[in-house]
């Protein structure tokens, strides 16, 4: 794997710094982050009728993470950001050429639509689900660029997640030639299948982590997976449900 360039500021900010309705305690072995859901920052437009509709998020995690021997990856939501927001990349849709709008949620192509180029989003890689949860997908430029340092959230495991822009590069890479089954086409990343681990090729392991300064954070990345999706830590039951996501290799 190749070497960081840079030294991460391992500063957390405050909740009184981030957020009137973000609140950030850490009690004896436990970081609980709790919010309303609704970001300080424009959303939207969406599909009609989708709002974003304030929620009761509260969210704890391992406040010492260790690694673990294993890692995790079914998972519903991935972290959450330090203003509240879940990060949930992953979809629940595949391909489905039987519907008007080409997917469903029926996983029997194999081809798990990827938010981010496939989904409807807003300017920060973000939408609303069915009960109007706000979630990101990908970067939101408006958070990352009022970051004061580099942390940015925290995984469902309790380990950091950072956001260095270009410093840190995913090994995640769009897949050559075309699809040979399923939507067809070229591999241009509208599915997670369109993806294959490539190890060495970027900074980052196939968690989008790495260790900085003998210590393991995740990052956030402008590219797929944008952030991780399997967990090296012990994962909070906070975080844990939903279908289990497909691999993209």
């Amino acid at each position: 794997m190749k070497t960081l360039g840079t030294t991460l500021a391992l500063t957390l900010l405050t909740a009184g710094a981030v957020q009137a309705h973000v609140t950030i305690t850490v009690d004896g072995d436990q970081r609980c982050i709790t919010s309303d859901g609704v970001p300080d920052h424009d959303t939207g437009p969406w599909r009609a009728g989708a709002t974003v509709q304030e929620q009761e998020h509260s969210f704890c995690m391992d406040a010492t993470p260790e690694l673990t021997e294993t890692i995790t990856r079914r998972v519903r939501i991935s972290g959450i950001t330090l203003t509240g927001i879940p990060l949930r990349p992953g979809t629940a849709e595949y391909f489905d050429p039987s519907t008007e709008r080409g997917y469903s949620r029926d996983p029997s192509s194999g081809w798990n639509v990827e938010g981010v180029g496939g989904l409807i989003m807003d300017a920060q890689n973000a939408h609303v689900d069915g009960d109007g949860m706000y979630h990101y997908h990908g970067i939101p430029s408006a958070v990352t660029g009022e970051l004061d340092g580099t942390l940015f959230g925290y995984a469902a495991d309790g380990f950091e997640i950072h956001y260095v822009g270009d410093q840190a590069q995913s090994s995640w890479q769009l897949k050559s030639g075309a699809r040979a089954s399923g939507p067809g086409g070229a591999h241009d990343g509208t599915y997670v299948q369109d993806y294959e681990f490539v190890a060495g090729s970027g900074t980052l392991d196939e968690c989008n982590g790495a260790m900085i300064d003998g210590q393991y954070v995740y990052f956030a990345t402008d590219t797929y997976p944008f952030f991780p999706r399997c967990f090296k830590g012990t994962v909070s039951n906070d975080f844990i449900g939903g279908r289990p996501p497909p691999p993209a290799g």
